[in-house]
């Protein structure tokens, strides 16, 4: 058998030069592996603890508001609303108001026929919107009262101010809701009539009898109830005692139209003041 030929020596530049064999990587073991997932998907502990922390706060929040509003609700059911937020910017532009609190029982018959009949003739038999009225007032500009209703207009001057964005539109709608959940029908044209604005700084139907007819409010005539209402939705542009033609045919209609839901039955949720 032929002896093997020999194989030269390698040179030491040729060792240098030679590519190194690459050392095999260690494979990773399968729980460093589900490790290392769960590391980089589970949040951060900030996180983890810091939302539902503001989740429970703003929950917190809500509550708390809507509780108030149930409380203040509630209060104005049985006492004397306090000063609103209009009224408290025009007493402190003008310096002072007129403004005194007056029971139902304590006012002529006609003040409340009027004022429904002015504002809102199916007051008794709606639950706080109209919604007829709020379609027709959308559809024809030339409607002498908008849609809102007695209950709506008291949830915008006993706990809201006045504007039109949508933010006080949903507030208003709210309060309107809990009112006529907890107040009778007499005790909202009542408090109606005891913070509706009658002329600048006049506020009440006591203190707008004393300022247009220097009278107190149980002796009001049907006349003299009529103009007070008609001058309900431009008090600061009308007057009760000194009427324009206009205000003089507004109140003809309002007096006909309170005789007429005095005979059928649309007032009957008056008389339980």
């Amino acid at each position: 058998m032929a002896p093997k030929p020999a194989t030269p020596p390698k040179s030491k530049s040729q060792s240098k030069n030679a590519p190194a064999k690459a050392k095999p990587k260690p494979r990773k073991s399968a729980k460093t592996a589900t490790s290392s997932s769960k590391s980089k998907s589970a949040p951060k502990p900030q996180q983890r603890y810091f939302l539902p922390l503001v989740a429970k706060v703003l929950g917190i929040g809500i509550f708390g508001l809507c509780l108030s509003a149930v409380l203040a609700v509630v209060y104005v059911r049985y006492l004397p609303p306090p000063i609103g937020t209009y009224m408290l910017s025009e007493r402190m532009r003008l310096g002072q108001l007129k403004r005194d609190w007056v029971p139902l029982h304590q006012m002529s018959v006609h003040l409340p026929r009027a004022v429904v009949a002015a504002e809102d003739a199916d007051f008794c038999q709606h639950y706080g919107f109209d919604f007829d009225a709020i379609r027709d007032a959308l559809t024809d500009d030339s409607r002498v009262r908008g849609g809102s209703t007695i209950s709506q207009q008291v949830a915008k001057n006993v706990y809201l101010w006045h504007g039109r964005t949508w933010v006080r539109k949903g507030l208003e709608a709210g309060f309107t809701g809990l009112i006529e959940l907890t107040w009778p029908k007499h005790r909202i044209v009542e408090v109606y009539l005891n913070v509706a604005e009658f002329d600048e700084g006049v506020f009440g139907a006591k203190a707008a009898a004393a300022h247009y007819f220097g009278v107190t409010p149980d002796i009001v005539t049907a006349t003299e109830a009529a103009r007070l209402a008609a001058v309900l939705p431009s008090p600061k542009r009308s007057s009760a005692s000194h009427p324009s033609s206009y205000i003089r045919k507004r109140s003809s209609q309002i007096r006909s139209g309170a005789a007429t839901i005095a005979v059928d039955g649309r007032a009957d949720c008056l008389l339980g003041g």
